[in-house]
């Protein structure tokens, strides 16, 4: 129980310092539909955002952070601080090279990779050049942002979690400030201003880095440039990184299948999608990122021990909390989605009936939401033993059942067809790292769960309830929203706080804890 509790309030630290992100992020897209709508400059800023940001999830945030926490938790456990610090410099030393490849490769191919995955871009040559040339500007993005995710995968093994978790909010800040001082002066450059958007995208990276490195070197790291490809800890962390690339990054390789698609399904549909997901992405970053970025450190330091017996019962706990936040995130996405849209975007070149499109998509990408969740926490589980294949797998069933589903809809659904592929695929992969989990780790508390779950079940009907009643008596947009949140929220964890356990509403008191509340 102490150890579910030290991960609930790690994870509450970081989703604290997720949320001024996510909101940080939730500007930064009001930013850009006020100024850009969901024309064609959209279309091709959202594209060339999606390379690099795909690359993002395979280097940083997925494969290679959690392969770097893993082997430096590991390492840090049984050898101490210094020599953990001398890996760490081969390591960083060696992506360094690789990831500086990469990228120039992303610039001098990116005609070809906008190609592969907008082609019909290519019907309309000013929206695929303007692609290609936002797709080169943000391409150092990747770099940037890897060496942020291993710094601050290096801080959460010191058990550091919320200043790590921070500086993504100072990459949503520098964006703004730098995307709309440039769009003024490059409005009276008379060039076009999504270029603006670009370099803050690129250079909002590089703050992540530098924020995070004064803060590591006070632990005692230094870094010097000292590669070594036959380190047997790089052989480890690659043999742990391909098949995380499958396992931790399925949301952003069915976002990559998708902006294939979406481009097919008429201008501004790929805007639409994006704006959605954004908004979607806010309890899915806040809940999944904070939940996965404790786990893995306090799992790997359970597993090194050999104490599958705790490391068995923190999973199944950590599970139930984050489906105390995952599903009540859902319900609200799915009810409020109008009014959420409407309040955020509706503004500026942004119409009413962009809001009636991304609505639409935004109440079906929010019923995969809860299955996100299972597969945050249960990815690190498989990582701590050691079974990446087994995400691998997960991973691509979630890409096969989202192909099909997109290829039998995509037809009479359109964009809302890419959506539904999203939505289901989360759910088959859930459904399959649950399973193993419970092949690999034995039975769990089966009466444990249940209660959990016959709890979280009357709670949200609580909640559906409230906002019912509340769509019928209140007719403005924004006073569902303001009356709606606070209110399902109190009755959610006021349900929960009443029928147990203590897992269903943990967070919350934890949240509230931190101010005093």
């Amino acid at each position: 129980m102490k150890k579910i509790e030290s991960v609930t309030k790690s994870a509450t630290s970081v989703t604290i310092a997720v949320f001024i992100s996510r909101i940080l992020g939730l500007v930064r897209e009001q930013v850009l539909a006020y100024f850009f709508g969901a024309g064609k400059s959209m279309d091709a800023f959202v594209v060339g955002y999606r390379i690099p940001n795909l690359l993002r999830d395979l280097f940083a945030e997925g494969a290679l952070g959690s392969a770097f926490v893993k082997v430096f938790s590991s390492n840090l456990e049984k050898e101490g601080k210094e020599k953990s610090f001398k890996i760490a410099q081969t390591l960083i030393s060696n992506f360094l090279i690789i990831l500086i490849v990469v990228v120039l490769l992303g610039i001098f191919f990116a005609d070809s990779i906008v190609s592969l995955i907008a082609p019909e871009f290519k019907k309309d040559l000013y929206k695929f050049t303007l692609t290609t040339n936002l797709t080169q500007i943000m391409m150092p993005f990747l770099l940037f942002i890897s060496l942020a995710s291993i710094l601050a995968g290096m801080l959460n093994s010191f058990r550091i979690f919320f200043l790590p978790a921070l500086s993504s909010g100072l990459f949503n800040l520098s964006f703004i400030v730098i995307g709309v001082t440039g769009y003024y002066l490059l409005v009276k450059s008379n060039m076009n201003p999504i270029y603006a958007m670009a370099v803050g995208v690129t250079l909002g990276g590089l703050f992540q880095v530098i924020f995070q490195y004064p803060i590591i070197k006070k632990k005692g790291f230094s870094f010097s440039f000292s590669p070594d490809f036959k380190n047997e800890q790089f052989k480890e962390v690659l043999r742990l990184v391909f098949p995380i690339i499958l396992g931790l990054s399925v949301v952003q390789i069915n976002i990559f299948i998708n902006t294939f698609f979406a481009t097919s399904c008429g201008e501004g549909a790929v805007s639409w999608y994006s704006y959605a997901f954004r908004i979607m992405y806010v309890p899915l970053g806040l809940f999944g990122i904070g939940l996965s970025q404790a786990l893995l450190p306090e799992l790997s330091r359970q597993i090194a021990r050999k104490d599958f017996i705790m490391a068995k019962d923190t999973f199944s706990r950590a599970l139930i909390v984050s489906l105390s936040l995952s599903i009540p995130s859902a319900i609200g996405l799915f009810m409020l989605s109008h009014p959420l849209i409407k309040v955020l975007f509706e503004r500026g070149k942004f119409t009413f009936y962009d809001t009636l499109k991304t609505a639409g998509i935004l109440e079906i990408l929010s019923l995969g939401l809860p299955f996100y969740g299972i597969s945050k926490t249960a990815v690190p589980l498989f990582y701590s033993l050691g079974k990446t294949i087994i995400p691998a797998f997960g991973s691509i069933i979630a890409v096969v059942t989202n192909i099909t589903v997109i290829l039998l809809t995509i037809k009479k659904l359109g964009i809302n067809g890419v959506a539904l592929g999203t939505s289901l695929s989360l759910v088959t992969q859930a459904f399959f790292l649950f399973f193993m989990a419970l092949y690999k780790l034995g039975t769990f508390d089966f009466r444990f769960i249940l209660r959990c779950f016959l709890t979280l079940i009357f709670a949200s009907l609580g909640l559906i309830g409230i906002l019912k009643i509340l769509d019928i008596f209140i007719l403005h947009y924004i006073l569902k929203i303001l009356f709606g949140v606070p209110l399902g929220a109190l009755i959610f964890i006021g349900i929960c706080k009443l029928l147990g356990p203590e897992e269903t509403y943990m967070f919350f008191s934890k949240f509230f804890k931190i101010f005093k509340l």
